[in-house]
């Protein structure tokens, strides 16, 4: 399954007791998509084609910018103008050639959601908005797909894995985006990135972090992120778990089921 150049190049991932042959065939299988080429998605982007997923998918309609490579690594100052999943495909080739991958030069609603992500194994969500993350964690849910997602502030982020669409050890559903953010802020009340700014490094340790959850996802080594909230703090160097649990009140897996489509977006 693996050729003698996969053996060379992964030769640290195989080995480790956790990952190994097995593991790192896992990877070699699994298919990813990435919402969004920009701070959180260009880090977790490489390090995922570095690890050797076999099938990268990346969701994105902007183009590269001058703002932009202050944190999003995967671009170059000779990419400002192109698309950015078009830089995203030439810096993965250069990376890995072992990676396919697939560029999808649009954005994310809810007419094409579920195809996109439904064509996936895993899904990290990148955006830098809440009807997106919204929009990514009600579609997961009901193409029943694991989803990762992670949000930037200034100077903190925070990263979860959402599992919402299968059950716990005890038979209940596991909770979902809705369940720890059941609405989103009002207006105007969490400023923009181009507003507020943001620390670059701290993007490639979110980024990391995402792309670390889905390798150990695909592997199955270690305990995940589901029901636990990862939260981080730059200024003090200082990282946090918060659990969380199913909200019955949600309108995905509640008791009294609500969504059952993605008309409610846009």
């Amino acid at each position: 399954m693996l050729s003698p150049e996969e053996l060379e190049r992964y030769a640290r991932h195989i080995v480790l007791r956790d990952v190994g042959g097995p593991g790192q065939v896992a990877l070699k299988e699994a298919s990813v998509l990435v919402v969004g080429a920009g701070g959180l998605g260009a880090p977790a982007l490489m390090y995922l084609a570095a690890a050797g997923v076999g099938t990268l998918g990346v969701v994105d309609d902007d183009i590269v910018s001058l703002s932009n490579l202050q944190r999003q690594i995967i671009h170059e100052t000779f990419d400002i103008g192109k698309p950015k999943v078009d830089s995203a495909a030439e810096r993965i080739a250069g990376l890995n050639p072992h990676v396919k991958f697939a560029a999808h030069a649009t954005r994310l609603n809810a007419v094409n959601a579920l195809e996109l992500i439904g064509g996936y194994d895993l899904v990290l969500d990148g955006s830098d908005n809440f009807e997106t993350r919204y929009l990514v964690s009600d579609a997961c849910f009901l193409a029943g797909k694991p989803l990762i997602t992670a949000a930037l502030g200034m100077f903190d982020g925070s990263l979860t894995t959402i599992r919402a669409h299968e059950k716990n050890a005890a038979g209940e559903f596991n909770p979902t985006y809705r369940c720890l953010f059941p609405e989103a802020p009002p207006p105007g009340t969490v400023p923009a990135c181009a507003e507020a700014g943001v620390m670059g490094a701290l993007a490639g340790i979110l980024g990391s972090m995402m792309a670390l959850e889905a390798i150990r996802e695909i592997v199955g080594f270690g305990e995940g992120l589901v029901g636990r909230l990862l939260m981080v703090d730059a200024r003090a160097m200082r990282f946090e778990t918060l659990r969380y649990a199913r909200d019955p009140l949600n309108p995905l897996n509640g008791d009294a089921l609500v969504i059952s489509d993605l008309s409610a977006h846009r």
